[in-house]
């Protein structure tokens, strides 16, 4: 039996399992639910290790925890790691569902479900594919190691040093990512850039307690006020970033990036309406996608003090806080950044509060990677004969830590090889996957595992 066979004759079960996978609630960023993403990654050991892998564990990290299997029987073939992840975002706001995020419905040819995307449709299909070969062969293609995690979701802040520990056992010639996906059903897309992040919380004091506003205004610095003035000073009317040295490091766009980047179809008029503005905004000389994928951002994402009730309490609040991301391009160190932003903090701070910046993430470093990889052209390749037509070289505002992490502690690149699609609603209500998307990449994987051997 060839695998195309066994992939045909066992899908109904394959799907089952997908469905078994979903129902188990594994919210990495929930202490209460630490046994749930316990119990996923050892629902992933029974199928890694009945699919036919070797030496299938799960290991300890400080966190959630990772799970490793491996088959080396491939004599003078590459070393490839798999690699995907068990944990899922939180559900809420739980009202905005049309069913249990948790009890997975299928509907449409799609199934809906949290994770269903994001990513165990995504992570199950290479082990499917493992299964498939091992199964009618006997033998893999390469060799591979699978690397299995439960806590991308909140960043994977202990995989740095764990990664580190363990570079022999996790040693190869590249990894594989399961988490990502094409540029739409019709087109598919080589992810080769993604953005690093550093985050910070700022929190300014000034009265030991809110005082009235009759008395004290005009008097004292307001909180919110001096708040206000160091965010000001942070961008320019332009979108560029002003705070001293946050550009030093970041590697240009060539001509060939640009070009590459500029084959990408991006209807911006159609953006435009779908989100509701009147118009894009962002550093003057660059495309909306060179923004979005290319270039570093600072971005306010919460701002609270004061009153904030219906009506009107004439007080000057004691304190106000904001929360700040920056999305990191090449070769930009989060915590070269933290400094940085902490630094001009101090700088522009108004007299009359206190403040104190603090970080709020471990940080991710960017990650880009040659287009002209061996891997990729592989990639390339299978991806050319499962779409017939030439994907795109794609870059991604977003962050998967771990491609870093391999790169910093292997020495390794990280390929992109899922096939979720942007409108399926990760981290949002209803997510769901395309059951075509799962069989696709059952079997994209056991042919470019199979082209690997070449």
């Amino acid at each position: 039996m060839q695998w195309q066979e066994y992939l045909t004759q066992h899908e109904a079960d394959f799907e089952a399992r997908l469905l078994d996978f979903l129902r188990i609630p594994s919210i990495s960023s929930l202490p209460e639910h630490a046994a749930d993403v316990r119990k996923a990654g050892e629902w992933v050991m029974t199928q890694v290790r009945a699919a036919g892998m070797e030496h299938v564990e799960m290991m300890e990290t400080g966190g959630h925890p990772v799970v490793y299997a491996d088959w080396l029987h491939a004599p003078g073939k590459p070393t490839v790691m798999i690699y995907g992840h068990f944990d899922t975002q939180p559900v809420d706001p739980l009202e905005l569902w049309d069913s249990p995020p948790f009890e997975p419905v299928v509907k449409d040819g799609r199934v809906y479900a949290r994770g269903a995307s994001d990513d165990k449709g995504n992570m199950l299909a290479p082990v499917i594919a493992l299964e498939a070969l091992l199964k009618t062969t006997g033998a893999l293609p390469v060799n591979v190691k699978c690397f299995f995690e439960g806590q991308e979701e909140i960043g994977s802040p202990t995989l740095p040093d764990f990664i580190a520990a363990n570079k022999e056992k996790f040693a190869c010639d590249f990894v594989i990512s399961a988490d990502g996906g094409q540029w739409s059903e019709e087109q598919p897309a080589l992810l080769v850039g993604l953005k690093g992040l550093a985050a910070i919380q700022i929190d300014v004091v000034g009265p030991a307690y809110d005082v009235h506003s009759g008395l004290y205004g005009g008097a004292i610095q307001n909180p919110i006020h001096a708040l206000s003035a160091i965010i000001a000073s942070m961008r320019g009317a332009d979108g560029r970033i002003l705070v001293e040295g946050f550009y030093d490091d970041v590697l240009p766009l060539s001509d060939d990036d640009r070009a590459e980047i500029g084959r990408v179809p991006y209807d911006e008029e159609a953006v435009r309406e779908k989100l509701g503005i009147d118009a894009f905004f962002g550093e003057t000389g660059y495309s909306t996608l060179e923004r979005s994928w290319a270039r570093p951002t600072l971005e306010v994402n919460g701002m609270w003090g004061g009153f904030q009730g219906e009506g009107v309490k004439t007080v000057l609040p004691s304190e106000a806080h904001a929360k700040i991301t920056c999305r990191l391009v090449a070769d930009q160190n989060p915590a070269r950044i933290t400094e940085l932003l902490e630094a001009h903090i101090k700088r522009v701070t108004p007299p009359g509060v206190r403040v104190t910046v603090s970080l709020k993430e471990n940080g991710a470093f960017p990650y880009l990677m040659p287009g002209d990889h061996a891997g990729n052209v592989a990639a390339r390749d299978i991806l050319v004969q499962l779409y017939e037509t030439e994907p795109f070289l794609a870059r991604s505002g977003g962050s998967i830590p771990v491609c870093g992490m391999f790169l910093e502690s292997l020495g390794v690149y990280t390929v992109g090889f899922g096939f979720g699609l942007n409108d399926e609603r990760q981290h949002s209500p209803n997510e769901f996957f395309r059951l075509s998307s799962f069989e696709r990449g059952q079997r994209g994987y056991c042919m470019l595992l199979e082209r690997l051997a070449e």
